[in-house]
């Protein structure tokens, strides 16, 4: 089982990520692309990495859009799947810029 290091751990590891607006733990970004073509390429890709993770992301894509936010249900917060995760996409989408 996965441990919950909290939202205040793995945002000490990442940037441009925040702390979810409401009471859950979680990790929120949004990540902007030149077109819809590449933000659907984006998510994806990430689909293809959270499947091998057994881990989904919670997110909202409108043309060159994509809302993430992070949280591990079966530990109520933000657990190191989150932050490999979060990690990935910054990777990802640092090679789409």
């Amino acid at each position: 089982m996965t441990d919950k290091i909290g939202a205040d751990a793995a945002l000490a590891k990442l940037t441009g990520w925040a702390k979810g607006e409401g009471d859950r733990d979680e990790i929120t970004k949004t990540f902007k692309f030149d077109n819809f073509k590449t933000a659907w390429g984006f998510m994806s890709s990430v689909a293809m990495k959270a499947e091998q993770m057994d881990h989904h992301p919670e997110w909202f894509n409108v043309y060159n859009k994509v809302e993430v936010t992070l949280t591990t249900h079966d530990v109520d917060g933000v657990s190191p799947k989150d932050l490999e995760l979060a990690q990935f996409m910054d990777d990802l989408a640092g090679k789409l810029a």
